[in-house]
């Protein structure tokens, strides 16, 4: 699928594994994330929340953005692209089930993958459209052309993307390795550890520097980047183009 030649970032952030496990990779956090009110037992939401705190800046300087004509939080968009979604939070509640103690209605709550997307919304005051993406070969080419639909469709002036991925349970690992296992071509690789990438996305006018398109997305990567990012690499190269430390 070609994508993306009309889209242009405007913030990016990458978090990868704090501690050594991210040593020298884009990203890298000095301590674990701060915890989000109301999630519970999984750093899936607090990694989507990170990055796209760390996209849209302070609420109050967010809304600064916007104008009485076209309020900031209207005129957002968000897509967020997983393959498993939050697989700790749906392993743990189905676990606690099977075992039969007592459901755990944060479990419950926050199991639904875009759950943190409406506290996202709630803080920044965004009422554009909402989507999620999944699927198991060229989600990152899919969640930009995603993307560039959504901001294609005029409703919104900027569109923030997050790509994010728990490290691989039991669970997804038997699944991936299933799938890769088939007749057809095998699923794009799971990351080595949690990593999410965010990109808040406008399109491109001209003057704004690389746009997503091919050169961009199709540019070779370290071996070690591979690995550890698995099939959000594209989102990865995006961000840290954008940040002018791509390799």
């Amino acid at each position: 699928m070609t994508t993306t030649a009309s889209l242009a970032p405007a913030a990016a952030a990458v978090l990868t594994p704090w501690g050594e496990a991210a040593e020298g990779l884009p990203g890298a956090a000095g301590v674990n994330l701060p915890k989000v009110r109301g999630f519970v037992g999984s750093r899936f939401s607090p990694l989507v929340h990170a990055v796209a705190a760390s996209c849209l800046g302070a609420p109050d300087a967010f809304a600064a953005t916007g104008s009485p004509d076209a309020p900031a939080g209207e005129r957002t968009g968000i897509v967020l692209a997983t393959q498993f979604g939050d697989t700790t939070t749906t392993d743990t509640s189905t676990q606690r089930v099977m075992d039969g103690q007592v459901h755990n209605p944060l479990l419950f709550f926050q199991s639904v993958t875009t759950s943190v997307l409406g506290h996202v919304a709630k803080v920044y005051g965004i009422t554009g459209p909402v989507s999620c993406v999944s699927g198991t070969t060229a989600l990152a080419s899919e969640a930009l052309a995603m993307a560039e639909a959504v901001l294609g469709s005029g409703d919104v002036d900027r569109l923030l993307l997050v790509g994010v991925e728990c490290a691989p349970n039991e669970r997804a690992d038997w699944v991936h390795t299933t799938l890769s296992s088939g007749p057809a071509s095998g699923p794009d690789a799971l990351p080595a550890g949690d990593v999410a990438v965010g990109l808040l996305l406008r399109r491109a006018t001209g003057g704004e520097g690389p746009v997503l398109g091919r050169p961009v997305l199709g540019r070779p990567v370290p071996g070690a980047w591979a690995e550890a990012f698995g099939w959000l690499v594209p989102l990865v190269v995006a961000a840290e183009t954008h940040a002018g430390a791509a390799p």
